[in-house]
């Protein structure tokens, strides 16, 4: 471009942007090095990409992590413990998690429990051996016990002065004490004891197995029994479909607790077997529906009709394409199923219908510890607790998978 028809300024300015660049102040990248201006991410199958949005959910990987300590507590816990589910020391019966120690001399330390037991304890919280009660002073209020020939004496007789401080005195060999010493953890049994001196740690893990067995069986029926219905039923559809799903109703229409009933009357027997008879019999009726709903949206898919078309049995084309592609629901209402089964066991051993002594079960120990409710918490708060961890944990993993495997639910 000529510059004689343009002025001093016009000339200023074009010479503003005129750049000097030399090669040699750039470092080029060699072309090994380059990269394609499409970065392209790797794939994702449909599972990878549930578990990579599972383990966003927090409150989800809470629950799995509840879920596997649940089951390995019920596996491997009885296995560690010194004590059977059925195993009573009825001299140690009733004695809490946490004990109060007092020293009477020098290195003997005594616990006194609610039933004015006393028990000879070492300093770390193991009982030793329930001291034998000689006699008693109603009157006064002094109650006598035998320590290998030497007497120790309860005196409550401070209860009598409303202005005490102290609520007893323990004296031995002439020396009295009202302080505590401390307070400890129960070495011999970690959660306590029962009435009749049975370890509650023990029996708690042992109503774990009890409860994830019917759970288990709860799941293995569902899968054998409900999705086959169910999937059979959507695809067959008309006449079939309706006389099954009437079925069904019949089925879900008679209360879970008269089934119960009717069962025990039949077997005549109170166990395991018949929980698990009687949710194997009504659990799956929930599932079918289930998937009986998935595969009548399913049934109309090009590679479902053109599996039909070409003269695939009904077996193949429930097992190879409706089933696999209905897994994502199956799998979480197996999740939100197993709580349920956990919770309905539970009822039933604690009114009264399912396991009988002395197998231990959750709902069976919370009956036992009714009874003494308002002088031995523990054992009614330690079942409680691990159903309600158990119902949690399953509830919390359930919600996690729903919103991971259902594609209306996903949030990044």
């Amino acid at each position: 471009m000529s510059h004689t028809h343009l002025s001093t300024h016009e000339l200023d300015l074009e010479r503003k942007w005129v750049i000097n660049v030399n090669k040699n102040d750039f470092n080029y990248v060699e072309s090994s090095k380059k990269l394609n201006k499409e970065q392209i991410r790797p794939s994702l199958t449909y599972w990878k990409d549930a578990w990579r949005r599972l383990k966003k959910n927090k409150m989800a990987m809470a629950g799995m992590i509840g879920v596997i300590l649940i089951v390995s507590i019920a596996i491997f816990g009885p296995m560690l413990s010194s004590y059977n589910y059925s195993d009573q020391i009825t001299d140690f019966s009733n004695t809490p998690p946490r004990m109060e120690i007092y020293e009477i001399e020098e290195g003997t330390y005594v616990f006194l429990s609610a039933q004015y037991r006393l028990f000879i304890v070492t300093e770390g919280g193991e009982i030793v051996e329930r001291l034998s009660q000689t006699g008693s002073d109603i009157a006064n209020r002094i109650y006598t016990y035998d320590n290998h020939g030497e007497p120790v004496y309860l005196d409550y007789s401070a209860r009598l002065d409303p202005d005490a401080d102290i609520d007893f005195m323990l004296t031995y060999k002439g020396v009295s004490t009202t302080e505590r010493f401390d307070k400890v953890w129960n070495r011999t049994f970690l959660l306590g004891s029962d009435n009749l001196g049975r370890d509650v740690l023990t029996r708690v893990m042992y109503g774990a197995r009890i409860s994830l067995t019917v759970a288990l069986v709860a799941t293995v029926v569902n899968l054998l029994i409900g999705v086959t219905y169910g999937a059979f039923s959507g695809l067959e559809g008309g006449k079939v479909d309706n006389i099954m799903m009437r079925i069904v109703d019949i089925i879900n229409s008679i209360p879970l607790l008269l089934y119960v009933i009717l069962l025990m009357v039949l077997i005549d027997d109170r166990g395991l077997w018949t929980i698990v008879i009687t949710l194997g019999s009504v659990y799956w009726v929930g599932m079918a529906r289930l998937v009986r709903g998935q595969v009548l949206g399913l049934k109309e898919q090009e590679y479902v009709l053109a599996a039909r078309t070409i003269g695939v049995k009904r077996g193949k084309i429930i097992s190879r394409h409706l089933i696999p592609n209905a897994m994502g629901p199956i799998l979480v209402s197996m999740t939100m199923m197993i709580p349920t089964a956990v919770f309905t066991e539970s009822f039933l051993s604690f009114i009264g219908l399912g396991i009988s002594a002395p197998q231990a079960s959750w709902g069976t120990l919370a009956n036992d510890a009714l009874g003494a409710l308002s002088v031995y918490p523990y054992q009614l708060m330690v079942p409680s607790l691990a159903i309600a961890l158990t119902m949690l944990s399953f509830n919390f993993l359930g919600d996690g998978l729903r919103s991971a495997l259902d594609p209306r639910l996903r949030k990044g």
